[in-house]
């Protein structure tokens, strides 16, 4: 009798140990929020730039001053990277030179010195990706804030759900030609993809924001010189769709764009003009669809309330070159 008891009493611990494991895991998987409060009445004012890091170079610097005068202007909360912030390959490590030089002697004026959420593009992958996730980073300048996939929910104005894209693209582990890629803590592959994918539909199934908004470092759509993404486009944009987002913001392709979704009210905007530019390709697209391309330097400005959305693209002089904006009814119709 005395041992069967024992017996049930050790599989009891085993069957709890086993449920706090899971659960465990379960809170392991899920994405890392982060609270940034709106302005006191409701709304958000954000900058969008990408593909930037040249230690001032290929017109960065003058990118980077009128990032200032907007900034100010618009009394700006926090600034979105879409990725490639470290070129041509990523960082060496915590203390290589080139975080100072391209990010904190660079985006000097006052209005910039606020938080600046960040993502991963391919060209932080060939260095160590680990290094721009590092909290030393922070301690070198605390604005600096890098993780793989997390959300920034904003009062319930917005949520910003950052999504690692550079994983996805197959081209970077079946043919990385002369680069080395930094998989550390992605491999196996299948299994990451899985869980941001998975961890993703979640989140935004049960966002409650005005606003969903995805940031990645690579296009789903664009007609710039890299074009769609073909593997977002089978794997991260049905879920996109099906959860109701309402904007995709990206980099990677270095231009400045807008395209429209014909099927969806999906909004796709490129910010990726934060240094060397200036392809000179690009690819036909529905006229119907292609709100504005512009292949140039420049940076994105959002401004958003329970209400509304404003969008503006400006160049290295601080001149726009396009504005949009999308609106909602305060409460919906039940």
């Amino acid at each position: 009798m005395a041992s069967m008891k024992k017996l049930e009493f050790l599989q009891l611990n085993l069957f709890i140990t086993f449920l706090f494991m899971l659960l465990l895991i379960q809170a392991m998987a899920e994405l890392h929020r982060l609270e940034h409060p709106a302005k006191t009445d409701g709304s958000l004012s954000i900058l969008v730039i990408g593909d930037w890091g040249r230690r001032g170079l290929y017109n960065q610097s003058h990118v980077a001053h009128q990032m200032g005068i907007i900034g100010e202007r618009l009394s700006i909360d926090f600034v979105v990277s879409t990725g490639d912030n470290f070129y041509d390959n990523g960082l060496t490590g915590v203390d290589d030179p080139a975080f100072e030089e391209s990010f904190t002697n660079v985006y000097t004026a006052p209005s910039l010195q606020k938080t600046w959420y960040n993502v991963l593009g391919n060209h932080d992958y060939r260095g160590d990706a680990l290094a721009q996730l590092s909290p030393i980073l922070k301690q070198k300048d605390n604005r600096w804030i890098c993780l793989r996939s997390y959300i920034v929910n904003t009062a319930d104005v917005a949520e910003f759900f950052f999504v690692d894209t550079t994983p996805f693209q197959d081209k970077y582990f079946t043919n990385p030609k002369d680069h080395t890629y930094d998989w550390r803590n992605v491999l196996p592959r299948k299994d990451y993809l899985s869980s941001v994918l998975e961890d993703l539909d979640t989140a935004l199934r049960e966002s409650s924001a005005k606003w969903k908004i995805v940031v990645g470092h690579h296009t789903i759509k664009s007609a710039g010189h890299h074009g769609n993404t073909e593997e977002l486009e089978l794997q991260l944009l049905p879920i996109l769709q099906a959860n109701n987002v309402d904007f995709y913001l990206n980099g990677h392709d270095h231009c400045l764009e807008h395209i429209s979704s014909s099927d969806s009210p999906l909004q796709f905007l490129t910010s990726g003009g934060g240094s060397k530019s200036w392809r000179g390709d690009v690819n036909w697209w529905n006229p119907n669809e292609m709100k504005f391309y512009y292949d140039g330097q420049g940076f994105m400005a959002m401004q958003i309330t329970q209400t509304e959305v404003w969008i503006q693209f400006f160049d290295i002089f601080g001149n726009v070159l396009h504005k949009w904006s999308a609106s909602k009814p305060l409460f919906s119709i039940m």
